[in-house]
Formats: structure tokens, C-alpha cells, sequence
């Protein structure tokens, strides 16, 4: 009788355990689909407008006309290098201070708080700070309120994946460098930091991958420019706000430009992902 029990019991289990299994599948399934749905379109979209003048003209193409996206694309990479120089050493330094220092004080949780919300807040609103702290004030947009913008994005990320990497480091390394007469801020310096780059690395690759396709935080602080420009005092193009406003346009010239610049922030953010993945399985084998 107590056997007849348990093989139904055995039964009922296995059954609903292949009822939520056949629903794991078919949502995985589902979300793939559409997943490679987008990403099939984005393929064979983009690479209809990749040439040599797209990365070679800058002008802004008349209607029916070819056209490049020169000036979109080194804007972005001014405005996101200025983002990473500011705002790498910024996120690593705080990131540092909650892991090594004042990782129980009132002043840290004060910190980790703001972190999470900078995280957390839609960046269209970090546009808008920005926008009235900065280019209000100047009188006009300019890249480098675009660039300020972007790094109030990257800190977030930098403190947060930093705080994380050096927690993870065995607190005996620390130890044994204070016992040989060491100051803290060579046990960081040559300990820790050594220890956690990989992990580091890996924040300032996310961080960068976050503010690739941005747009919402540039309309309001570098808004665009159709022409070349290397001034950082002005009003400079940007890869995502011109994939918006092609996209935008009647004109499919314009769309296929779209389409390629759509194309090239993905496989940027897809390579950053990937060098991210592996220096993250680096940092989980061990120190280095």
C-alpha cells in the first residue's frame, strides 16, 4: 500500500515537473524567436548600407544620395572617451573607498545608496540634470555636457563592479601585506587592485557598453550637428541620436544609413559584452 503511494506520488511529481519544463522551453523559445528575429532584420539591414562612405563622409547625404556616418561616429567616440577618462578614475577610487575603508560607515551607505539610484534612474532623467546644471548655465549644448551626461552613467557602474571585485579578495592578502609593515594604500595599490583588474576591467567594458547607444541623455545636453566638428564646446553629432533622427526621415537613403549605424553600436556592445564575459571568468578562477 505505502509503495502504491509513493510510485503515485513519484508520478504526480514527474509529471508536473515536465508540465514546467515543456513551459520553460516554449518560453525560451518564444524569446529566442524573437530575438533572432531582430537580430536576422538588424543583419540584413545594416549590411545593406555598410561601404567605404560610411565611414568616410560626413556630410549630411541629400535625399536619393549616398552619405557617411564620419562625424557620428567619432563624436560618439570623443564624448564617450571624455565619459571614461572622467569618470573611470571617479567610480574606481569610490569603489575602493566602501570596499577597503568605510565599509561600515554612515558615509558609505550614504554612497551605496546614491550609487543605486544612479543606477537605477532612467537616463533620460540624468539628461535633464544635466541639462539644467550644465547647459542652461553655458547658454548652449555642447559635447561636453554630452560627455558629463555619460558619466554620470559610467560611475554607477565602475563604483559598483569595483566595490564587488575587491570584496571578493581574500582578506588574508591584506593581512600578510600589514604584517610586513605595509601601508594601506600600497596594500591596495599592489595587492588588491592587482588582484581585482580583471574584474575592474570587466566594469569599465559594461560601463562603456552602457553609454554606447545611449541618445535620450544627448538630445538634451550635445543635441547634433549634421557637420564635422571636433569642438567640445559645441553642438556635436553623436551615432545614436543620428540613427534616430535617419530613422525618423521619409527618406530611405537616410533608413539604410539608420539601419548601418544600428548595426555598428551592436556589434560594439556585442564585442565589449564578450571581452566582459571573459575577463569575468578570468577574475572568478582566482587572483592573478
Amino acid at each position: 500500500m505505502t509503495a502504491n503511494i509513493n510510485r503515485g506520488r513519484y508520478a504526480a511529481r514527474r509529471a508536473r515537473n515536465d508540465i514546467f519544463l515543456t513551459l520553460s522551453v516554449i518560453a525560451t523559445v518564444f524569446g529566442l524567436s524573437w530575438l533572432g528575429l531582430i537580430l536576422g532584420t538588424l543583419l540584413y539591414e545594416g549590411f545593406s548600407g555598410i561601404n567605404l562612405d560610411l565611414f568616410t563622409q560626413s556630410t549630411p547625404p541629400p535625399p536619393g544620395e549616398g552619405g557617411g556616418l564620419l562625424n557620428a561616429i567619432a563624436g560618439s567616440l570623443i564624448m564617450s572617451g571624455i565619459a571614461v577618462v572622467v569618470g573611470t578614475p571617479l567610480g574606481i577610487l569610490a569603489g575602493t573607498y566602501l570596499a577597503e575603508y568605510g565599509r561600515h560607515s554612515k558615509l558609505a551607505f550614504v554612497i551605496r545608496f546614491t550609487n543605486d539610484i544612479l543606477l537605477s534612474a532612467p537616463s533620460i532623467v540624468l539628461g535633464l540634470f544635466v541639462y539644467e546644471v550644465m547647459v542652461v548655465t553655458m547658454g548652449h549644448f555642447s559635447a561636453l555636457a554630452g560627455a558629463f551626461a555619460l558619466t554620470t552613467i559610467v560611475i554607477p557602474v565602475v563604483v559598483r563592479t569595483t566595490e564587488g571585485m575587491l570584496l571578493l579578495i581574500p582578506h588574508s592578502l591584506r593581512e600578510a601585506a600589514i604584517a610586513l609593515g605595509s601601508p594601506m594604500a600600497l596594500v591596495i595599490k599592489q595587492i588588491t587592485w592587482r588582484a581585482a583588474r580583471a574584474g575592474i576591467v570587466t566594469g569599465i567594458l559594461l560601463a562603456i557598453a552602457r553609454i554606447s547607444g545611449e541618445t535620450a541623455p544627448l538630445l538634451f545636453t550635445a543635441l547634433n550637428n549634421q557637420f564635422w566638428s571636433s569642438d567640445v564646446n559645441a553642438p556635436m553629432a553623436s551615432l545614436s541620436v543620428s540613427i534616430f533622427q535617419f530613422a525618423m526621415s521619409p527618406y530611405e537613403g537616410w533608413h539604410r544609413l539608420a539601419w548601418a549605424g544600428a548595426l555598428l553600436i551592436t556589434a560594439a556592445v556585442l564585442v565589449l559584452s564578450i571581452l566582459a564575459r571573459i575577463l569575468e571568468t578570468r577574475s572568478k578562477r582566482g587572483p592573478a
